[in-house]
């Protein structure tokens, strides 16, 4: 009793902030969730009405929503293996015997990582605006007419994959490096003398243990990628023609719009679902290819 009740002395802080921060906040979501919490109770609490799910078949019933769902899982399913690939790509070349200042390299590609996601999409949307920017001018001058890659729904959400992609690859790219410096420099010395080639030790050593690592980064960068919000709220405010309008987007339009906050709970919920169904999804499939044996 004396040793339980010292590890639970020692393990209570740590407890009491996970309580604080994150279940107490989440309890009170999916209370909120099921009220017409709106700015009427905000301003006095008698206004305050249990709906139960009724906000959930609101959101579903939304023909916005269902838009916004199919933006967000396009911007997930191109752009996290997008990402991946390139961290994987990059962390190889660093990782190469043959690459040069490395530290220079890792640095210059971790920067944009660590630099703000939104003085950055400022930045990116005048380099691709479509009569000042520098992009179409550098296709002009190549005698190509570049199109408004911001104000064209066929551009829009290809645009912001591809700075998703270039703010966020840098921090796979490390955690990938870190795991291919822990590959045992045998294992490729012994396949050398067996005669296998670098595809051959890239397909049968490098990618098999990079597995868990792999799983790990997949199940980060696809959470991540589900809570796009920043880049269309600065580069396109969600258009042209609501084609940037993702998931997060619609939550904070609910919320913090039209102050109908018991619907924006219900959107963030229902957000969660979908993440955790992808997630066991990922996870499920992962058991089944060996990367988790």
């Amino acid at each position: 009793m004396k040793r339980e009740l010292a590890a639970w002395t020692f393990v209570a802080p740590a407890l009491a902030v996970i309580v604080l921060f994150f279940v107490g906040p989440v309890a009170a979501g999916l209370a909120l969730s099921l009220t017409d919490f709106d700015l009427y109770a905000l301003a006095d609490w008698h206004n305050l009405r249990f709906v139960g799910l009724a906000n959930y078949a609101h959101v579903l019933q939304l023909p916005l929503f269902w838009k916004a769902l199919g933006n967000t899982v396009y911007f997930v399913v191109v752009g996290v293996p997008l990402s991946i690939g390139v961290s994987l790509v990059c962390a190889l070349l660093l990782h190469s015997r043959l690459a040069r200042f490395k530290p220079l390299y890792r640095t210059a590609l971790f920067a944009p990582v660590v630099t703000t996601v939104v003085a950055v999409a400022v930045i990116w949307r005048y380099l691709f605006h479509d009569r000042y920017g520098l992009v179409n001018a550098a296709l002009g001058a190549l005698g190509i007419t570049g199109p408004d890659w911001l104000g064209d729904p066929a551009w829009s959400m290809p645009t912001i994959i591809l700075f998703a992609v270039w703010k966020n690859f840098g921090y796979n790219m490390i955690i990938l490096l870190a795991a291919l410096q822990a590959i045992p420099e045998d294992l490729y010395e012994a396949s050398r003398l067996d005669g296998a080639g670098a595809a051959a030790q890239l397909r049968h050593i490098t990618l098999p243990l990079l597995g868990p690592t792999l799983l790990m980064v997949g199940v980060l960068t696809m959470a991540g990628y589900f809570q796009l919000f920043a880049e269309p709220y600065v580069m396109t405010q969600g258009g042209p023609l609501q084609s940037t309008v993702s998931v997060l987007y619609l939550m904070y339009e609910e919320g913090f719009k039209w102050w109908n906050l018991g619907s924006a709970s219900a959107v963030a919920f229902v957000l969660f679902v979908l993440m955790a169904a992808c997630t066991q999804l990922l996870l499920r499939g992962a058991r089944r290819g060996g990367a988790l044996a």
